[in-house]
């Protein structure tokens, strides 16, 4: 099987999707699939190099206006695509709403037409546009896709509530999971100049509204009154590729860092190798993650975190994870109280034995999220939907073509 993702976003672009895609098509081609990139030109390696690994990178979209249309219906023919898989959160397509009418178009030419929401939010269209035109416009492509897949149970069920089958397929960590002995998590804390009985505190993200940086500054400077030695590690590179909010946003961020005097009690990463990244998520005692909507398991730093084993205080669910118990696998608290967040940190950071306990039962239960499995669930689902095509009487232009495979 051949599959074409189109994303808006690819590494060495930086942004959860781009990511995602790449660890879903390493996994797919260990399965046996061939996979093809499309994707934005910003992701052009500088040599120039055509494939990453084995996976197949066309960073060809300038713009993902309406020429994507015959776009992409055109590469497919001449790849021999079975099927064309788009991975879609709304900021990573420039808040242009061309992409939400292309599966049906696709389809006129014989294209099965694969979706993957990461999220449900609605689209930004035009000045005053409403949240009901907005919402219908995002949700459109799953009432033309043959396949839809959503990342979590609440957008699946939000979808059925439209009348709108879906299938969840939860996303991995695109970061590895790692174990540090003891002298390794002190070495790796002494590069930041910590101390062994100093409070570190983590997060782990791109700075956006949705991941609560204000209240996390805000979580901090309430523990500075309550603790000596608190310092808070930001892991990662700050800004996405995708959305452009982020920029002014960061700019609250730096205001509020000034406001409570932290400056010096904070420590930027910057982007690193995935390695590096692991290594300092377990060399945290408390990785916080104060996510406005709360926690999901679409989340690709919840799921690193997890899978390195990190003690989590983050915020309660919209909708229950059953996978995720409170106080088995982390803390929740409720969205916007940075006193409790405070509260909880302390309360990890002074309970040797809970902390032992929510790092152990994190890693246990990063396992259900393996990217075996989710590429086999993947395969499951296309297999699923190319074999209701042919029944239907509606094969694709590369159906005879299979056939003779």
């Amino acid at each position: 099987m051949h599959v074409l993702f189109v994303t808006g976003e690819y590494p060495p672009m930086q942004g959860g999707v781009g990511a995602y895609t790449r660890e879903i098509s390493r996994a797919l081609q260990q399965g046996g699939a061939r996979i093809s990139v499309l994707t934005a030109q910003r992701a052009a390696q500088p040599d120039c190099a055509a494939f990453d690994g084995s996976i197949r990178v066309l960073p060809a979209v300038e713009c993902w206006d309406w020429r994507v249309l015959p776009m992409i219906p055109e590469l497919a023919r001449a790849l021999h695509a079975d099927l064309v898989h788009v991975q879609y959160q709304t900021a990573a397509y420039a808040m242009h709403p061309a992409i939400n009418f292309a599966p049906r178009w696709w389809q006129q030419q014989g294209i099965r037409v694969a979706w993957t929401y990461h999220d449900l939010l609605p689209m930004y269209l035009f000045p005053k546009a409403g949240r009901r035109l907005r919402s219908w416009v995002t949700c459109f492509p799953a009432r033309s896709a043959d396949c839809v897949i959503t990342t979590t149970a609440a957008d699946r069920l939000a979808l059925v509530q439209m009348g709108i089958a879906a299938t969840e397929i939860p996303i991995g960590s695109n970061i590895v999971s790692t174990r540090l002995s003891a002298s390794e998590r002190t070495a790796r804390r002494q590069r930041y100049g910590y101390r062994d009985d100093d409070l570190v505190v983590g997060f782990f993200g791109f700075l956006n509204q949705s991941k609560g940086a204000l209240e996390l500054l805000e979580a901090i400077h309430l523990l500075n009154q309550m603790r000596d030695s608190v310092h808070l590690l930001m892991i990662g590179d700050q800004m996405g590729a995708s959305d452009p909010t982020n920029v002014a946003y960061s700019r609250k961020v730096e205001a509020q860092i000034q406001r409570y005097g932290l400056s010096k009690q904070i420590r930027w990463t910057g982007a690193m190798p995935d390695l590096e990244v692991a290594a300092d998520l377990n060399g945290c005692d408390v990785l916080l993650l104060p996510f406005r909507d709360g926690a999901s398991l679409r989340r690709g730093t919840l799921m690193a975190a997890l899978a390195n084993g990190c003690a989590i205080v983050t915020t309660t669910p919209q909708a229950p994870i059953v996978e995720l118990k409170e106080g088995r696998e982390l803390l929740y608290t409720a969205v916007g109280d940075s006193q409790a967040m405070a509260a909880a940190v302390l309360r990890v950071a002074d309970d040797r034995a809970l902390r032992a306990s929510l790092q152990n039962n994190a890693r246990k239960v990063s396992r259900r999220f393996d990217w075996d499995e989710i590429a086999r669930r993947h395969l499951d689902v296309y297999s699923a939907s190319l074999q209701r095509a042919e029944v239907d009487g509606k094969p694709s232009l590369f159906g005879f073509w299979r056939r003779q495979r």
